[in-house]
């Protein structure tokens, strides 16, 4: 009987080796790119926001003015209505600081206390505080009354 010839084991190509470094780094340069991508397109988001908080605290100054305003003319109240809603639009909210509402230190600052009771309520606004799509651009500054 005749030997089977042995199957030679074909040697490895050096090619292939760096075909696949190549390649491996090729898929980290575009995963980093993807990430840098992204990155990128959050600062540029982070900007806008920045930006829209910064352009309307400048304007804030101007609203408290119309509210004074609007406490000596009442005849400015057409304005106050068409001003409202350009603020909605904007996704600017006053925040709730009716008399007797419960006190939030989230939405509101503190500056007076009186009374002898335990419960914090609103007892007057000094000045209106405003929220910017759901979030306090400015806490309103009242003054706390302590109720029973």
């Amino acid at each position: 009987m005749k030997e089977s010839p042995k199957t030679a084991t074909p040697k490895p190509d050096p090619r292939d080796a760096k075909i696949a470094e190549l390649t491996a780094d090729l898929q980290r340069t575009r995963a980093d790119f993807e990430n840098f991508r992204k990155n990128v397109e959050k600062d540029r988001e982070n900007v806008k926001t920045l930006t829209a908080h910064a352009t309307i605290l400048k304007f804030l100054p101007l609203l408290d003015d119309l509210d004074r305003a609007l406490a000596t003319y009442p005849e400015l109240q057409p304005l106050a209505k068409n001003f409202e809603k350009t603020l909605a639009s904007l996704d600017l909210k006053k925040i709730d600081t009716t008399p007797g509402a419960e006190f939030n230190p989230e939405f509101h600052e503190a500056v007076m206390t009186e009374g002898d009771g335990e419960r914090e309520v609103i007892g007057a606004t000094l000045r209106p505080g405003y929220l910017y799509q759901g979030e306090v651009l400015r806490p309103a500054m009242v003054r706390v009354k302590l109720v029973i």
